[in-house]
């Protein structure tokens, strides 16, 4: 049986202080070497990576491997500054900066694994220009995303955004809208659950995949490969890059069986970066 823990956000932010407490020294922590590494993960597809990690390749590498998984953008970055885990697979290079820049962590990427292209959905049209004048559309809440989201619809003549604007684009940003399209925020997980209330949502690759979307098929947008700089990483707290057992990982992680594992597995919906 798979050692991998399920965590829920509302329990985790109950004993948050506990955590932290115990972290220093704890077995699998950033402190403690000769243990297990205990990454933190999305469910979909980074903890399915991971665990085909553990339960393929690791024994041979001499890596013990545990893989505690999260549904929420937050606690894994703040479980891997405070040591709760050793390090987290979930996120990419803008969020990163961004989650950075405004908790004062110092997580650092170590090794780019795969890419989830983002995709606009819809229950109700077909093509995007099919939605309707004033339709609705949800895009996440976090800031990253909500630009990526934003970038993704002005990619594709959906909308206009203003020129230059960076990860940090909002619809003040829309300087045309020709179908004068209504945005809801919701946070990246309440996405797909949305959409037999909105006229679309974009929806993060791994909450697609979750939601039993395809996105290689079903996306009615979706986001371009090419020059991407949405890739998602390995990430440790600065300073743990040259742990033995992250630097084990990050070479499986990379080798031509999950890159087999990754195109078998996701036909599309995710892509290795490697």
């Amino acid at each position: 049986m798979r050692n991998t823990t399920k965590t829920v956000t509302t329990v985790l932010a109950a004993g948050a202080l506990a955590l932290g407490v115990a972290a220093c020294g704890a077995p699998g922590s950033s402190d403690d070497k000769n243990g297990a590494l205990v990454v933190a993960a999305s469910p979909v597809p980074h903890a399915e990576i991971l665990n085909y990690v553990k339960d393929h390749l690791a024994d041979k590498a001499g890596l013990k491997l545990e893989v505690k998984e999260f549904t929420d953008y937050n606690t894994p970055n703040l479980s891997t500054q405070d040591g709760s885990v050793g390090a987290n697979y979930f996120q990419n290079q803008p969020f990163l900066d961004d989650f950075n820049k405004k908790k004062g962590t110092d997580i650092m990427p170590v090794v780019t694994v795969h890419l989830e292209p983002l995709g606009l959905y819809s229950h109700k049209v077909k093509k995007a220009d099919e939605l309707k004048k004033g339709a609705t559309v949800a895009v996440p809440s976090d800031t990253v995303n909500e630009a990526r989201a934003l970038k993704l619809l002005d990619a594709n003549d959906v909308i206009k955004l203003k020129s230059g604007v960076g990860n940090e684009a909002t619809p003040k940003d829309i300087t045309a809208n020709p179908k004068g399209l209504k945005f809801k925020e919701l946070e990246a997980a309440q996405l797909p659950r949305s959409l037999d209330d909105v006229d679309a949502a974009v929806v993060n690759g791994n909450y697609a995949i979750e939601a039993h979307l395809k996105p290689a098929k079903d996306a009615i947008i979706l986001e371009s490969p090419k020059n991407n700089p949405y890739a998602n990483f390995l990430a440790v707290k600065k300073g743990n890059e040259d742990d033995p057992r992250v630097k084990k990982l990050a070479k499986l992680l990379t080798s031509p069986q999950v890159k087999k594992f990754i195109k078998d597995q996701y036909q599309g919906s995710v892509l290795p970066s490697f």
